[in-house]
């Protein structure tokens, strides 16, 4: 069974970057299409960018051009890259192996002046 931990939140002024990074036990994470999601208070949660096996990569529109998704097959981890955040950013981001239903327990991250 595979087990998700997030990490690389805080709290960042608007405009800042952050990087995250979701490593896994139990199956390598580059033999497996990984995603991350995010959810603020009372909103639902919702899909920032995904990367399939094969490298292709997808993002919620509100964050293209900004936030970048990539894999570091030397360290095994699923890296979020996320740059000019917004208020609107803060949530807890989670990260995700969709097929194999497993969650992390999310990092938060806090856009704020």
């Amino acid at each position: 069974q595979v087990q998700l931990v997030e990490s690389g939140g805080g709290l960042v002024q608007p405009g800042g970057s952050l990087r995250l990074s979701c490593a896994a036990s139990g199956r390598a994470l580059s033999t497996a299409n990984v995603a991350w999601y995010r959810q603020a208070p009372e909103k639902q949660r919702e899909l920032v960018a995904a990367i399939s096996v094969i490298g292709n990569r997808n993002y919620a529109d509100i964050v293209k051009g900004r936030f970048t998704i990539s894999r570091d097959n030397a360290k095994g981890t699923v890296d979020l890259q996320m740059n000019s955040l917004k208020p609107g950013d803060t949530a807890v981001y989670y990260c995700a192996v969709p097929t194999a239903g497993a969650w992390g327990q999310g990092t938060q991250v806090t856009v704020s002046s």
